[in-house]
């Protein structure tokens, strides 16, 4: 069965500011890889079509392995559909040899104006197996705190 995971924050900064540093390569690195690792991209190219690679390294492999490698996780997506300073739509996969993370997973980012700020609003379709439900959970939170942390300063 097919699993949806979400997550959102509401946070003190204007939509123009979060929207920007989700099709950034720079900012993207900066706060999209979850507690524990790093994020580097080997290509960019935000735009419908558009695809990129990012290298997420752990750094202590030992308390989390990664999936592609003994420490790195390699994330293959592509750009489904941007709407500017609203929503971002990618097709995700994971470079690995365990089914239990084959198949792709859509991710939707998606940012509206609220009283306080801009709420973040993420929803991951078709969510591989190999990925646990808690896990993924903190990851999510874990990626939105470190935005809000970015575009707060």
């Amino acid at each position: 069965m097919a699993r949806t995971d979400t997550a959102s924050r509401v946070i003190s900064t204007p939509p123009e500011r979060v929207y920007a540093a989700l099709v950034d390569p720079e900012s993207l690195a900066a706060w999209l890889p979850p507690d524990g690792m790093s994020g580097v991209f080997e290509r960019f190219d935000a735009r419908p079509g558009g695809s990129y690679r990012l290298v997420l390294t752990y750094a202590d492999a030992s308390t989390a392995p990664g999936k592609a490698t003994a420490d790195t996780d390699i994330v293959e997506a592509r750009f489904v559909d941007i709407v500017p300073g609203v929503r971002v739509v990618q097709a995700v996969d994971f470079v690995h040899d365990d089914p239990a993370y084959a198949g792709t997973m859509t991710m939707t980012w998606e940012v509206t104006t609220v009283a306080a700020g801009t709420r973040v609003e993420i929803r991951a379709v078709d969510v591989p197996a190999g990925i646990s439900a808690e896990d993924h959970a903190a990851g999510l939170a874990s990626s939105l705190a470190n935005l809000a942390a970015f575009v707060e300063h």
